[in-house]
């Protein structure tokens, strides 16, 4: 990376370290009561399909020129001189139609528990589309509570990355749109590393060089999931014994002080002061901290990362559903991808952002955590979808594994 700051990244510096996925601790905290209240109606041995098909509202699109969108914060294009949102400004000056744009998506499962006895009663959230991660979304459709999407009013829906069309969770993308997405890998200050590289998970979690300054993120999907990969397995296939052996070997490391603890993205400011040597990072986060200390380094592991993203999902009842399919359109179009991405710095999951970001903001769209290649996607995964019961037994090994 350039050791001079580019606009866009000093940006995000001034905003604060604040980003969507510094709230999102996934399901390390959940409870076991919590998961076996999500139901188990309707599910496959994958964790697709369901037998319910969602409530559909009569649509009040073409009276009332609205829409009521929920999302994560610190995730969308800000003005930071005015604190008005360009893109969504020019969606509603071209299309007529207002957006409510709240920033109450904190964490999937607290958002899950306030719409949750809504969509289970069949009313309405007062949401017409949110964006959900890739786990939650599989949740969410085994479960009914979202409704299909009618492409014939996306029609830029075809934009999407080719490694995010035919996800495991939504095959053919019929009930989700990717928003934003990211990388799993591996980060390392190489001054506290006395300028040792470090690549591997196996380095991570074994190397006595590294003892007691190594953290794993607390989102069981990526850490488990890069442990997984390292051994070998498919984490879009894998089974009961994969993960337990993950978690054997996790189990190993803390119990010989390899690790300082789990985290969400609080490991930025340890890892920039050397107090942290190597972890499991975001990419997001890691961007923005290169453009301060460039010395650090990020890694994509040989034997694979973690992909993830946020989805669009138009909710059971939502009372203005074409409008919503309007505003996904409108971001499917790489000029206003864009501009999203050029302020967020997290991975555009529409084909033809990069070209048209190359032509405004060069350093962005060299950037390989923003705009990665071929062979990088084609070693990232997505964590398959789990049913209720294994969401409910990983998920309390994982709250064992970190507790403490």
């Amino acid at each position: 990376m350039n050791d001079q700051i580019p606009p866009t990244l000093s940006v995000a510096l001034a905003r604060g370290m604040l980003s969507r996925r510094t709230l999102m601790l996934g399901a390390a905290g959940l409870g076991v009561t919590a998961l076996a209240a999500c139901g188990s109606e309707g599910r496959n041995p994958s964790g697709n399909g369901t037998s319910a098909t969602a409530k559909a509202a009569q649509d009040l699109s073409d009276t009332e020129k609205v829409i009521n969108w929920s999302n994560w914060p610190e995730y969308i294009d800000v003005d930071d001189a005015t604190q008005k949102r360009p893109t969504l400004e020019a969606f509603t000056k071209q299309f007529g139609i207002k957006v409510n744009y709240t920033e109450d998506y904190n964490d999937n499962d607290e958002f899950y528990a306030k719409v949750r006895p809504l969509l289970a009663a069949g009313n309405d959230t007062g949401r017409d589309v949110w964006c959900s991660t890739d786990w939650m979304v599989a949740r969410l459709i085994r479960q009914g509570f979202v409704q299909k999407l009618d492409l014939a009013n996306i029609p830029n829906h075809g934009n999407v990355e080719d490694s995010l069309k035919d996800v495991e969770f939504d095959p053919g993308r019929v009930y989700s749109l990717p928003w934003q997405s990211g990388f799993a890998g591996i980060s390392y200050n190489p001054k506290a590393t006395g300028g040792k590289k470090v690549e591997t998970m196996d380095q991570l979690l074994t190397d006595p060089a590294l003892k007691g300054k190594v953290t794993l993120l607390s989102e069981m999907r990526d850490s488990v999931g890069l442990v997984m990969l390292a051994m070998g397995k498919d984490i879009t296939k894998f089974t009961d014994a994969d993960f337990e052996a993950a978690i054997g070997e996790i189990q190993k490391a803390k119990e010989a002080g390899q690790l300082r603890g789990f985290t969400g993205n609080e490991y930025t400011k340890p890892l920039a002061a050397g107090d942290i040597a190597a972890c499991v990072a975001w990419t997001g986060d890691v961007v923005q901290l290169q453009a301060e200390n460039p010395a650090l380094a990020y890694v994509l592991p040989e034997t694979g990362c973690t992909l993830w993203s946020d989805n669009f999902v138009i909710p059971a009842m939502a009372k203005h559903k074409k409008n919503a399919e309007q505003l996904i359109n409108y971001y499917y179009d790489p000029a206003v991808m864009a501009e999203v991405v050029a302020y967020v710095n997290y991975i555009a999951p529409v084909k033809g952002a990069k070209e048209k970001l190359a032509k405004e903001d060069p350093d962005v769209a060299k950037n390989p955590l923003i705009f990665p290649d071929e062979e990088t996607l084609s070693r990232a995964h997505v964590f398959r979808g789990l049913t209720p019961e294994e969401e409910t037994k990983y998920s309390s090994m994982w709250a064992e594994l970190t507790a403490g």
